[in-house]
């Protein structure tokens, strides 16, 4: 199952790519910044055509896209989760005691006094 999800992934990536590129391969029929920054007349290059192949070419990978996204979520399912009064109660655990460190007695090193002068 997770090599499907996986390959389902990878060709959504794909067509996600190709469909960027021929988004931005395409002429805006307002013009857009071509026009505005001297671009060519799209009737001098015959650009009516490639403009029918690119518009359904992004239809169709919008739509593949979409079926593919699809599939993937009946492919993997909703996680089920357990009503409420179903699930069993969460057992607080004591937390462990901690010991303090033994006590030792020590006592302090007896320095000698210092001779009087």
């Amino acid at each position: 199952m997770d090599t499907i999800f996986t390959l389902l992934m990878v060709l959504v990536m794909i067509a996600s790519i190709l469909l960027v590129i021929i988004v931005m391969a395409q002429n805006p029929k307002g013009g857009g910044l071509s026009s505005t920054f001297g671009g060519a007349s799209p009737a001098q290059f015959g650009v009516q055509r490639t403009n029918d192949f690119m518009e359904k070419a992004t239809w169709t990978l919008g739509a593949v896209i979409i079926v593919l996204i699809l599939i993937s979520v009946v492919i993997t399912g909703k996680p089920t989760t357990a009503a409420p009064a179903q699930q069993q109660p969460i057992k607080k655990e004591a937390p462990a005691k901690q010991t303090a460190p033994a006590a030792t007695t020590t006592t302090p090193a007896q320095t000698p006094a210092a001779p009087a002068k």
